[in-house]
């Protein structure tokens, strides 16, 4: 019990004197009541660090894209300044691309299942008639989470996210963690990635894309990459 102790005192004086801000990206319709932004909030919060949760649905969800998403983030870590950045799905698909972008302001990436191959894989799943429907109303539906209601978002989404690589080239440190029953962003598209840069790490886990199931082994192993924490991930191989 004394050696678990000293563990987590360290961990907390280690991670409380890091120069760069921990950042959370949510994913799509998400935002600062998604349980699993909630939860690491927490977390960190106990270890005296303040995790900010920007709103990437801006100016609105109909109105937002990858290129508005990466705008805040930017207005939030200008040059100068370093952060490690948390994404989730959508937001970690966004987070890589930042760092991509930007690799001196990215000091390390924890991305939750990550949206990679996003939109190129959204119209491999979309009939033809929704796809043209999609583009011709300029409108799809999709659920807000963050409000609990349906709205949509704009064809712009679409044409924007085309212009990113479904894998972005970023050069930090990164932890991906990933469910094998995701069946929104499959694990592949994460073991692909990793298969191509001895950088990333990838911990699986039996859980969907939610991974809602798992929260406490992946603070596990996102406190063993980020340096405060035990080293336990206690994944599920």
């Amino acid at each position: 019990m004394v050696s678990v102790y000293i563990l987590w005192v360290e961990g907390v004086l280690g991670i409380a004197d890091m120069q760069s801000r921990v950042i959370y990206l949510h994913g799509l319709g998400s935002g600062r009541s998604s349980f699993k932004a909630g939860f690491f909030r927490e977390r960190f919060s106990e270890m005296g660090v303040a995790l900010e949760q920007p709103d990437l649905s801006v100016p609105s969800l109909r109105e937002m894209t990858v290129s508005s998403q990466l705008a805040v983030v930017e207005k939030l870590v200008p040059e100068g300044e370093t952060a490690v950045l948390i994404g989730s799905s959508m937001g970690g698909y966004v987070a890589s691309i930042f760092a991509e972008q930007f690799p001196g302001r990215v000091i390390k990436l924890v991305l939750l299942a990550p949206a990679f191959g996003f939109p190129s894989r959204w119209f491999e799943r979309l009939p033809e008639e929704d796809a043209v429907a999609w583009k011709e109303t300029g409108l799809r539906a999709v659920w807000d989470y963050e409000n609990d209601r349906e709205d949509a978002i704009g064809y712009a989404f679409a044409e924007d996210g085309l212009g990113y690589a479904d894998f972005p080239a970023w050069r930090v440190p990164t932890l991906i963690l990933h469910g094998r029953q995701d069946e929104v962003v499959p694990l592949a598209y994460s073991e692909e990635y990793v298969a191509m840069h001895e950088g990333a790490e990838l911990v699986a886990y039996d859980a969907d894309h939610s991974l809602g199931e798992v929260l406490v082994p992946m603070w596990g192993a996102m406190g063993r990459f980020l340096g405060f924490g035990s080293g336990e991930d206690s994944a599920n191989p």
